[in-house]
């Protein structure tokens, strides 16, 4: 949970403080590209029933809404949703692969990067 407040908070400081506009666009559109990615991962059949089941309550999470913390709480309220996403994808990559996670990630290669690595890491494999 600390990896992913570090990196979310070292993102938004970045945002602010360097004004990329590359930087700026992947975060507008991590929603939208973790929409797809979840999706291209439920229609797959290399991801086991379970994961895809890990997936499905993610998405009903995030489209709830209600919290578990409140989005007008500073900070927290925002990060909540990342977090429960980011160990969704832990689940998903420990089940199947980061290679299948990778092939169904529609935004630029480096921010799938931060994500895998916020979700503990990229070089993990199920245990057969």
């Amino acid at each position: 949970m600390e990896r992913a407040l570090a990196v979310i908070a070292v993102l938004l400081i970045a945002r602010v403080r360097l004004g990329r506009r590359a930087l700026a666009r992947e975060l507008a559109t991590l929603v939208p590209n973790l929409t797809r990615l979840f999706a291209g991962l439920m229609r797959d059949p290399r991801v086991p029933f379970r994961a895809k089941l890990v997936l499905g309550g993610t998405v009903l999470y995030l489209a709830m809404p209600i919290d578990l913390v409140p989005d007008f709480v500073p900070i927290a309220g925002s990060l909540d949703d990342a977090i429960v996403a980011a160990f969704a994808l832990r689940y998903v990559m420990r089940a199947a692969s980061p290679e299948v996670v990778a092939e169904h990630w529609p935004g630029d290669p480096a921010t799938l990067r931060r994500i895998l690595w916020l979700a503990g890491g990229g070089t993990r494999r199920a245990r057969p």
